[in-house]
């Protein structure tokens, strides 16, 4: 968890943002939760009760604060996302808890903030085709699920097949890497099958769900990908969208390095990548 004030750290001190750039953001309202998630478990974290094999699943332990920080982060990328709209690119500087269902929470995700945000918009705008991108390690499960069937959503994911969540749900497009998959070959399959899932589907909005523990020292994420090719990786998604004006907002994902500052690193990385490239194609 420290990874969100330390790569915000990070970025102040760097200069890569700057106060005014970030906007602080409260807990969302409960008709946007209601939205997506039943009653009865937003319920269970707003009350703290979860019972011991809930909170494993969860992996988190419940407490009185989950619900606020969780409810904050999913406005976080609900406004990052209207936010992209209006300026071409925003950060939640958190988010893309991509492993909520409807009726519980895990891996870490206890409401799934890119279902909600989607909701949202396509109740404020009626038409608006939407892209979710998630190149985090591990397929986006509860995403998926979350946004079956619906044609005005498309849902890529590109993650390591046999690895967490043990069982798959069925996105748009699922793209499925070899265990310990290196970065040459991620890269390739990445790219080929990105260009191919933009051919079929043009978005209004892309959400972009970058993820960290694709690299080499993370615990749980099975890539062999160095900082260099997460930099690539970084460029070449970006500027695709930026280049043909496609808004982005863009989510952390997860990340689980062996040493601990390195996740914030990556994530500090892709922030300024972001910046940049936004300084290049939406002057």
């Amino acid at each position: 968890m420290d990874k969100f004030r330390v790569s915000k750290d990070m970025l102040m001190e760097k200069g890569i943002l700057r106060g005014e750039d970030i906007v602080e953001v409260r807990a969302a309202d409960s008709h946007l939760l209601k939205r997506v998630h039943d009653e009865a478990y937003l319920q269970k974290i707003y009350s703290g009760r979860l019972d011991r094999k809930e909170q494993l699943r969860l992996g988190l332990p419940v407490s009185t604060r989950l619900f606020e920080r969780s409810s904050t982060e999913v406005e976080a990328t609900r406004q990052a996302c209207y936010a992209a709209l209006e300026e071409g690119i925003a950060i939640c500087l958190a988010g893309g808890t991509h492993h909520a269902f409807r009726d519980h929470g895990e891996g870490y995700c206890v409401f799934n903030d890119v279902a909600i945000a989607i909701r949202d918009l396509q109740l404020r705008r009626p038409g608006i085709r939407i892209m979710v991108v998630d190149t985090d390690a591990h397929q986006g499960n509860g995403t998926a699920s979350l946004l079956a069937d619906d044609p005005r959503v498309f849902t890529y994911s590109i993650h390591v097949g046999k690895n967490y969540p043990s069982r798959k749900e069925v996105s748009s497009m699922d793209v499925e890497t070899v265990r310990y998959v290196e970065g040459g070959m991620y890269l390739k399959q990445l790219f080929t099958t990105l260009a191919a899932a933009l051919d079929v589907f043009s978005p209004d909005l892309v959400i972009w769900i970058a993820g960290a523990d694709n690299h080499r020292n993370d615990r749980f994420g099975q890539m062999m990908l160095s900082v260099k090719d997460l930099q690539r990786r970084d460029e070449v998604i970006l500027s695709a969208f930026l280049r043909n004006r496609i808004p982005v907002s863009v989510l952390y994902g997860g990340g689980y390095n062996r040493t601990s500052e390195n996740t914030a690193k990556i994530h500090r990385n892709t922030v300024a990548t972001a910046k940049r490239l936004a300084e290049i194609y939406l002057r």
